[in-house]
């Protein structure tokens, strides 16, 4: 399935880092998450030790979901009736099928379009068809975490090779066991948006080899300015083994309503998926809320999406000039796309452990530290917030950085 003229989608002006924009959306309100059962919030002390941190830390953000995708909800829930429901019979893939041709410029088969509970679970059953334990999954490092927990939970090796190392992609792609290239387009959590030369690079590889791709291009839709995501449908072999996981629940803030979508190219691993999916995983019935909320995010939802991601632009722009002004040689520049500021902090050899202790027990603010992906001297810090939250999380990382550099 190859790529269509690009269609521009819908403008949206460069932020200028400090200036306040005009929009009829207000991310500077803090909304208070705690006793929601927020992982973020209320789930700090289990990864941290700690109750009461301000945290910045799992990959959900703290705004309110978009005014369409509410009133969607709201209208839903007053019809009261929630019965069974099928995924194929709305107009759930004709959304999809709209989004794509108008944001990405792609046009997708409504027919190749498949429903699973998450992104995590459609990349579960996918390995389950195309690997057996044992055998060998490559991934780019650093590793989303919920890749690593997936792959090895299922007793299929991970392999992962450094972003940028072509000679040690093929290499492991070379392996007779290697059978997956899990590939995650914009990359988490470097914020890495794929060119259209390693797209290519990466197909070309895994046809050489007879390597199936899963691509989860969940955070595609939150690519910053001078960046463009690309569909691996358009990188794609019609005839070869591949899918696509995504879901809106990214972009718009809503992934407690367990919902995702997926694109197969093969018509027999389609039906296979599926048959599974209802079978062996008795998703009989998809999430109805789910359905509403991506239906009313991809066809009303592109305003609220473009000025979060011109303010969330802002907060990572504050974040690169107080990084620049107190540590001039740590040259962090913010990530192509995503609200997760991925910071190199070797050039200041300071300890992982010393740091967390720094920011837990003196600044009270949960980052996540970079062993979590598998990288160490790195940290992750989630900046989908209110500037003010943000600002008081990069000011805490800034006096423990001084403290320890």
């Amino acid at each position: 399935m190859k790529h269509q003229p690009h269609q521009p989608h819908q403008s949206h002006q460069p932020h200028q880092p400090h200036r306040k924009h005009r929009t009829p959306y207000d991310f500077d309100t803090p909304l208070d998450r705690r006793g929601t059962a927020s992982v973020q919030w209320d789930g700090v002390a289990d990864r941290f030790g700690a109750a009461g941190l301000l945290p910045f830390t799992i990959s959900d953000m703290d705004f309110a979901s978009p005014p369409p995708v509410l009133d969607a909800l709201r209208e839903r829930l007053a019809h009261g009736v929630f019965g069974y429901t099928d995924w194929r019979l709305g107009p759930f893939r004709e959304a999809i099928c709209d989004w794509f041709a108008r944001r990405h410029g792609t046009g997708l088969d409504p027919e190749r379009i498949v429903y699973g509970p998450s992104v995590l679970s459609q990349l579960s059953q996918l390995l389950r068809m195309w690997t057996r334990p044992g055998e060998g999954v490559v991934v780019h490092a650093p590793t989303y975490d919920g890749f690593r927990r997936t792959v090895t939970g299922l007793g299929r090796r991970l392999r992962p090779v450094a972003v940028g190392d072509e000679e040690g992609l093929e290499r492991e792609l070379a392996r007779p066991d290697a059978k997956v290239l899990i590939l995650c387009s914009p990359h988490n959590p470097t914020g890495r948006v794929w060119t259209e030369d390693e797209l290519k690079g990466f197909a070309r590889l895994a046809g050489e080899h007879g390597v199936a791709v899963i691509s989860d291009e969940i955070h595609a839709d939150f690519v910053h300015e001078g960046h463009r995501h690309l569909p691996w449908t358009g990188f794609a072999d019609d005839g070869g083994r591949w899918a696509v996981v995504a879901s809106a629940s990214k972009a718009f803030n809503f992934p407690a309503l367990n919902g995702s979508y997926g694109v197969i190219g093969d018509p027999g691993e389609r039906t296979a998926f599926i048959r599974r999916m209802e079978t062996g995983e008795g998703l009989g019935s998809p999430a109805v809320l789910s359905l509403t909320a991506h239906v009313a995010a991809y066809r009303h939802g592109a305003g609220w999406l473009d000025a979060a991601r011109a303010y969330v632009a802002g907060n990572l722009a504050m974040l690169e000039e107080r990084l620049r002004s107190a540590f001039p040689d740590l040259g962090w520049e913010p990530p192509q796309a995503g609200y997760l500021a991925w910071i190199d902090l070797r050039a200041l050899r300071v300890d992982d452990e010393a740091l967390q202790r720094e920011l837990v027990e003196r600044e009270r603010v949960a980052i996540m530290p970079g062993t979590v992906y598998g990288a160490e001297g790195f940290v992750r810090l989630n900046l989908g917030c209110p500037r003010s939250k943000a600002e008081a999380g990069a000011d805490a990382l800034v006096r423990a950085l001084t403290r320890l550099a």
